[in-house]
């Protein structure tokens, strides 16, 4: 039994219990949940296994993930009938479904969250596999573009890009606003600031749809559709600005 408990424990530690078999070469026999119980008597290592187990099961189902907040978070989430913005019921972190990048980026579609475009020759390749996104791209390795071209638009993604950036970090100001509002509320003789942390999370939404109304702008090519966007997201950022 000692042999048993410290091999299990290994493996436990090591995170290689579920598929773990007897440590005898030629025996294949798993050792069960139950065995493991009447074996292992650590409260921590214990809890350590009943986690692998709960990571199997999420990896097993393709119909449950983990949230996706950087910050972290252990939260199951069900994506069946969620779409890509389905928000956490423990952290409120927004996260998409239809692709890996960490959280919803509407307005941008997903594929505008894995493009990327040279800003010489204006090629355009995914920035996960480095292949070209469009199979039909005549200038892969020889660019052709005029130097003026090339200039307008590296300027005109910089331009995006500071902009995305700077929403990027005002709501990461929002965020720590929120969260010097709540210890403050805690405090005695404070008086009601629920409206206040509303108007918080208001602003870190707002912000985040600016951010990535700024990689939807880059791509969409759509010049009639795109001045009705533009309207729109500087008539939310002058609200957002005053809010």
């Amino acid at each position: 039994q000692p042999c048993w408990r410290e091999y299990l424990t290994t493996r436990i530690e090591q995170n290689m219990v579920v598929n773990c078999t007897c440590p005898i070469s030629e025996c294949r026999a798993q050792p069960t949940t139950a065995f493991i119980y009447s074996i292992v008597s650590s409260e921590e290592i214990i809890a350590k296994y009943e986690k692998a187990l709960l990571r199997r099961y999420v990896e097993c189902c393709s119909n449950l993930t983990w949230c996706t907040n950087p910050q972290g978070c252990d939260q199951i989430l069900l994506k069946d009938g969620l779409g890509y913005g389905a928000a956490c019921s423990k952290c409120s972190w927004i996260s998409c479904f239809n692709c890996n990048f960490p959280e919803a980026h509407y307005p941008a579609s997903c594929s505008h969250m894995s493009r990327m475009t040279c800003a010489k020759c204006n090629h355009g390749f995914c920035w996960r596999c480095l292949k070209p996104w469009r199979p039909n791209h005549k200038d892969y390795y020889n660019c052709s573009a005029m130097v003026s071209k090339a200039a307008w638009q590296e300027k005109r993604f910089q331009d995006y890009n500071e902009r995305c950036t700077f929403h990027h970090h005002a709501r990461e100001f929002a965020v720590s606003l929120r969260n010097s509002i709540s210890s403050i509320r805690e405090m005695p003789k404070i008086r009601n600031l629920t409206f206040v942390l509303d108007a918080c999370k208001v602003l870190e939404q707002a912000r985040k749809v600016l951010a990535y109304s700024c990689v939807y702008s880059y791509y969409n090519q759509d010049t009639e559709s795109m001045d009705i966007v533009e309207q729109q997201t500087e008539s939310l950022e002058l609200l957002t600005n005053a809010l």
